[in-house]
């Protein structure tokens, strides 16, 4: 299995975008992203899709496009990526974590 690469194209204090890209071999095992306060958000892009494998899931999403366009809570709900089987995923992923709202659900 090889190594994820995430180049950092932009990080500020509460933005940050990054293209990632993940390996043949690869899965992300589901998770959170507790922030402490405010509001974490993140919509992510998948630019190339594997040719097998690598299906975003999460409890919970704002919305998806075509199942390559996603926003969605990090924060308050769990997400994972399944093993990819063929080719790799790569992702341009946006991240705002804001201070307004509160990581409790309500």
């Amino acid at each position: 299995m090889g190594h994820v690469i995430n180049r950092s194209l932009l990080h500020l204090r509460r933005l940050t975008v990054n293209l990632v890209t993940y390996p043949e071999g690869h899965r992300v095992m589901r998770h959170n992203d507790p922030m402490g306060n405010g509001s974490y958000y993140k919509l992510n892009v998948v630019l190339i899709k594997p040719g097998e494998g690598g299906v975003f899931e999460t409890d919970r999403v704002i919305f998806s496009i075509f199942n390559r366009v996603f926003l969605f809570r990090p924060d308050l709900y769990d997400h994972s990526v399944s093993t990819i089987m063929r080719g790799k995923r790569v992702l341009l992923s946006i991240a705002l974590h804001a201070p307004w709202g509160s990581t409790a659900q309500g």
